[in-house]
């Protein structure tokens, strides 16, 4: 794909626009299976777009270049406002369950309600790691250039969060 940002002739505006264009269904993909809220995950890529507006020189040149700074962007707000809720509020809310049709509906929200709040209580970079490689599909290599660290480091923090999560799905079943 080409790139979207880098080329001097081109105006800010076209260049956010054609940045827009190229990355804006994968990264909503990707804020979407890291908040709570379709209306969170909307507000999170539009974020990262403001913060790209604002700074067109800082993203480098390349799709995969753009991607990858757009995918730190995004990652880093997300743990900003996990912080910031944390701080808030320290115990995890309840859903709202609505009276569903069937039984089986019901199982699927609360096995997707019980990994939401297992996904919760990891740590940031470890939960978007988690949410990449389990959720998004996305390789080892990919998600070491992504986030900026190395393949091995992307390796412990997976090993380490499936053990918690399996730590905390397993007190959910016993309690």
């Amino acid at each position: 794909m080409p790139s979207a940002i880098g080329r001097p002739d081109d105006d800010p505006a076209a260049r956010l626009g054609t940045l827009f264009d190229t990355h804006h269904q994968r990264l909503f993909r990707l804020a979407r299976r890291l908040a709570r809220r379709p209306e969170d995950a909307h507000d999170l890529v539009q974020e990262t777009f403001l913060r790209a507006a604002r700074s067109p020189a800082s993203i480098p040149n390349g799709h995969s270049s753009e991607e990858a700074w757009l995918v730190r962007v995004l990652v880093n707000i997300c743990r900003d406002a996990w912080r910031w809720s944390a701080v808030r509020q320290k115990t995890a809310d309840a859903s709202d369950v609505e009276t569903l049709g069937s039984p089986g509906a019901e199982a699927a929200l609360m096995a997707r309600t019980m990994v939401q709040s297992a996904l919760q209580r990891l740590a940031p970079r470890r939960r978007a790691i988690l949410v990449l490689y389990e959720l998004e599909g996305t390789g080892i290599k990919e998600i070491a250039k992504l986030l900026g660290i190395s393949a091995v480091t992307v390796r412990w923090h997976l090993s380490v969060g499936r053990r918690e999560m399996a730590q905390v799905l397993g007190a959910g079943r016993q309690s």
